[in-house]
């Protein structure tokens, strides 16, 4: 959903008991401890978090929006714009740099027809780049999140533009 207006900014009865969960965890004015897991539902309800839904949730947190803000900026897996279907995150780090990480950039760039930090114009994919996903042995390393799954990840490790194929023709679908 691209075009989220604040009025129709609300989680669904089953999420929002959920969010209360979590929210009742810290202790009265220490909500703010429980932004990082409002977030990751409110992107997973969303699939970005616009100006609006961080709004919501800064209410639902009794906070700032500017606090929800910095948060959502500092950290990659959120998403501060509409993705594709498939998002598809390269780890940029030394080892995955080193054992060929541009090359698998630019091949997803060519074979997706997205632009590294955009989307393709289909809205199938969005490739974007980040910190250290913890394979460096088995670097290239990517993550690859499903919009379609609720947001599941999966992880491909010792990638070439030839599995890149593959996983477009057999995966990726």
């Amino acid at each position: 959903m691209s075009n989220i207006n604040q009025s129709s900014v609300a989680f669904p009865p089953e999420v929002l008991l959920e969010a209360q969960e979590i929210i009742g965890r810290y202790p009265e004015g220490r909500h703010k401890s429980a932004i990082l897991p409002i977030l990751h539902l409110a992107q997973n309800e969303w699939n970005w978090l616009s100006p609006q839904v961080m709004d919501y949730v800064a209410d639902m947190l009794k906070i700032q929006p500017v606090e929800v803000y910095e948060v959502a900026t500092f950290y990659t897996m959120f998403n501060l714009q509409p993705v594709g279907q498939y998002v598809l995150e390269v780890c940029r780090t030394g080892p995955c740099m080193i054992c060929g990480a541009d090359e698998i950039i630019e091949a997803l760039e060519a074979k997706t027809g997205a632009k590294l930090g955009g989307n393709s114009p289909d809205m199938r994919f969005t490739l974007k780049t980040v910190e250290c996903l913890a394979a460096c042995g088995g670097a290239p390393c990517m993550q690859v999140r499903l919009k379609r799954e609720g947001g599941i990840h999966k992880y491909y490790e010792n990638l070439t533009p030839e599995l890149l194929d593959e996983l477009i023709a057999n995966e990726w679908v």
